[in-house]
């Protein structure tokens, strides 16, 4: 008996391992976030529950299922190679098939439950996600970085879409953010396994065009990020409070990431970590000091 528990155990473990629950946290938070700036205070919970649980399910299958095709360059990588489908663990039809009915799910959720406007913009996430970045782009183009982007700059979308019914000007502000935030998050993580993404074939844009370029191009984005971050004040989402806070968070991510430009070390990992600490922050102050 106490055998059989441990082997459930590990079967439950490697299925909610493969959703990725740490992505699927930043997309639930960022889609939360959405929503109550769209309400301007806190929506109904019933809608929130709802909403989260079909954008959650869309990322959990779309992660999945991005797993499933990637499984033969993840099993050529050391950081991934212990992966659950790689490793083995879990049986390649049962992920297709257990990516394939979250996304079900999810989509029924959102029909049934939420509005037809945040359905399109999950199916559309999800599209961006698997098919876009997974499939058609990532094994032949660095832009599959940028391009892909546009999945993981969707949730804040999806959550006002929620409340509103609408894509207004500042849900595209939302958007914007998260789509120029993405870029340099990924490169220096990129930077740091760039061997492993040589050894199983993949252009990832250190592969390609080398690390000074990657770094030039990680200062693009958070230069391009600074300015951005104000408008939700400009826009009427946030107040001072807000700007002052964009205003200092954004300059320590473009003076931190100019130390990395400069660095002759490849690995910016505290520049990695500071991008998550980044985002979270951001939008907790964007929250904080919402107009209402």
């Amino acid at each position: 008996m106490v055998g059989k528990a441990v082997a459930y155990s590990s079967v439950i473990r490697d299925y909610i391992v493969l959703t990725k629950p740490g992505i699927v946290l930043l997309v639930l938070i960022t889609t939360l976030t959405g929503m109550y700036l769209a309400q301007r205070g806190f929506p109904d919970p019933w809608l929130v529950f709802w909403t989260l649980l079909g954008t959650g399910l869309a990322s959990a299958g779309s992660a999945v299922l991005n797993q499933f095709f990637d499984r033969d360059i993840d099993a050529l990588m050391h950081r991934t190679r212990e992966r659950p489908l790689p490793s083995g663990s879990v049986p390649p039809i049962n992920a297709f098939f257990f990516g394939l009915i979250l996304l079900l799910l999810s989509f029924l959720v959102l029909f049934f439950k939420v509005n037809l406007l945040s359905l399109f913009l999950v199916f559309l996430a999800s599209f961006f996600y698997v098919v876009i970045y997974t499939l058609a782009l990532k094994r032949k183009s660095p832009l599959a970085t940028e391009i892909g982007g546009v999945s993981g700059a969707l949730p804040p979308v999806i959550g006002y879409s929620a409340v509103k019914g609408e894509v207004d000007f500042p849900a595209l502000v939302l958007f914007l953010i998260m789509f120029l935030w993405q870029p340099p998050h990924f490169w220096v993580l990129a930077i740091k396994y760039m061997e492993d993404y040589k050894r199983a074939g993949i252009p990832t844009l250190p592969v390609v065009k080398g690390v000074e370029h990657t770094k030039i191009k990680t200062l693009i984005y958070t230069a391009s990020l600074l300015p951005v971050s104000l408008l939700p004040t400009f826009y009427g989402l946030a107040g001072s409070f807000y700007f002052f806070s964009a205003l200092l968070l954004s300059g320590l991510y473009l003076l931190l990431t100019v130390k990395f430009v400069l660095s002759k070390k490849p690995n910016g990992m505290f520049l990695f970590f500071y991008s998550v600490l980044y985002i979270a922050l951001l939008f907790s102050a964007m929250v904080f000091d919402m107009r209402r």
